[in-house]
């Protein structure tokens, strides 16, 4: 069955899944869901869920270690076989995997206050139960909430969306759209990026932090499509902070009131 949403969204500017160009998926999370790791969270972006747990900081010397001021961040990510309709099995030698794991890796090396734990070392482990797109900005996502979880400090939270984008029309001179949170139909007919950003000093504007695109993608011309995709993306990323945010807030009474 061939894909359509270029010329659905050029019918109704809607969506297939009945979403506007700026419309996220549903995004719920929780944090501290599992007590035996130091901290942990599940998050669900749309049908894609993804279970993060967190250990450490642990002292200990890494053999290898060439840092010895700041922890080392490491990254695994699990794939569950029946995460996908197609029910391929991801080992962890794939190429998709590692370039996941060094992204999300490399992300929070810089973003966390890691000089404050030397030669320390913070795992991250990511297991993907449900797959329909997003997958880098759902393991970044679900990554924040866990570090927040473990009390490792930070300067704000790290939020991540996907923005691509769409021609309505079949002309070329039609200028592009772009539209926000992509699944999984999306990212496979549209040229897409994910983008993560922190917040800057009141005041100031959000710092990105991790920008990645995997597709080609105009970036000249009167017909740009990178300019808009990244100003989407940028702003997406606040909404995402707001929900994630909530969702600490949240965990931050129900602790309070549990003590109480």
């Amino acid at each position: 069955m061939p894909l359509d949403t270029i010329s659905t969204y050029a019918q109704t500017l809607l969506r297939q899944d009945g979403r506007r160009w700026n419309e996220l998926r549903r995004i719920t999370a929780s944090i501290s869901t599992q007590p035996s790791s130091d901290g942990s969270s599940l998050l669900t972006m749309g049908n894609t869920m993804v279970l993060c747990t967190v250990t450490g900081p642990r002292e200990g010397n890494r053999r290898g270690q060439r840092d010895n001021t700041n922890a080392t961040v490491e990254t695994e990510i699990n794939v569950a076989s029946f995460a996908q309709m197609d029910r391929r099995r991801r080992v962890r030698n794939d190429k998709r995997i590692q370039e996941l794991q060094s992204t999300v890796s490399s992300a929070f090396q810089s973003h966390l206050f890691t000089h404050l734990y030397p030669r320390s070392t913070i795992s991250i482990s990511l297991h993907v139960l449900s797959l329909d797109g997003a997958l880098l900005v759902a393991c970044l996502n679900a990554a924040s909430l866990a570090l927040v979880d473990a009390g490792i400090p930070m300067p704000s939270i790290l939020a991540a969306i996907s923005s691509g984008s769409v021609t309505p029309t079949d002309d070329s001179s039609t200028r592009p759209e772009p539209i926000l949170d992509l699944n999984n139909v999306e990212e496979q007919e549209l040229p897409f990026l994910s983008i993560a950003t922190v917040s800057g000093h009141p005041g100031s504007e959000d710092k990105v932090s991790v920008l990645t695109m995997e597709s080609r993608c105009q970036i000249g011309g009167a017909n740009s499509k990178l300019e808009s995709m990244m100003a989407t993306g940028v702003d997406g990323c606040k909404q995402v902070r707001r929900k994630m945010e909530d969702v600490i807030r949240k965990h931050g009474a129900k602790v309070l009131q549990g003590r109480k």
